[in-house]
């Protein structure tokens, strides 16, 4: 974990550093339905996002993002009465790659460490989240994928979201 976190401060001071005037700052939210191991046992899915990318080729940016995502536990009946899941919350650091195939149709993929914040124990995984959308010059309205792989699953969900560039 240890060199994970240092790898990803290293990302960061080089980004910090290689920073230009032409580098963008996008600030996003997005809702997610969750799918997969999590389904029966959260409900939804809220995040907040934050990116600044430059720009690395024609059509094609590069750089970092965090944020926050959070996912709402559900009351679950057992049998023997109800159980109420814990909120999960993770702490998201990745690479991004942003790719436009036209002015407005683009994809888009954020790679790194989803840092587990809630409930008490969850350590966090892997993240990788694939997205396609339409873009003008100040918004960005996407569909994706998100996944942190944790040691006993996968939080996943189909995602919305909906960026601001400034």
């Amino acid at each position: 974990m240890k060199k994970i976190i240092f790898t990803l401060a290293l990302v960061f001071a080089m980004g910090a550093v290689n920073a230009q005037d032409e580098g963008g700052l996008k600030l996003g939210i997005n809702a997610g339905i969750p799918m997969g191991d999590i389904k029966d046992t959260y409900s939804l899915g809220l995040g907040l996002d934050l990116a600044y990318l430059w720009p690395v080729a024609d059509k094609f940016q590069a750089g970092i993002a965090t944020g926050y995502s959070h996912y709402m536990g559900k009351e679950i009946e057992t049998g023997f009465g109800t159980v109420e899941v814990e909120d999960a919350g993770f702490l998201p650091i990745a690479a991004t790659a942003h790719f436009s195939f036209s002015d407005n149709i683009f994809a888009a993929m954020d790679l790194g460490y989803g840092i587990g914040v809630a409930p008490s124990g969850n350590d966090g995984g892997f993240l990788y989240q694939p997205k396609f959308g339409y873009q003008s010059t100040t918004i960005e309205v996407y569909a994706g994928y998100k996944g942190i792989s944790l040691d006993g699953g996968t939080f996943s969900s189909v995602n919305f979201g909906l960026n601001y560039k400034f």
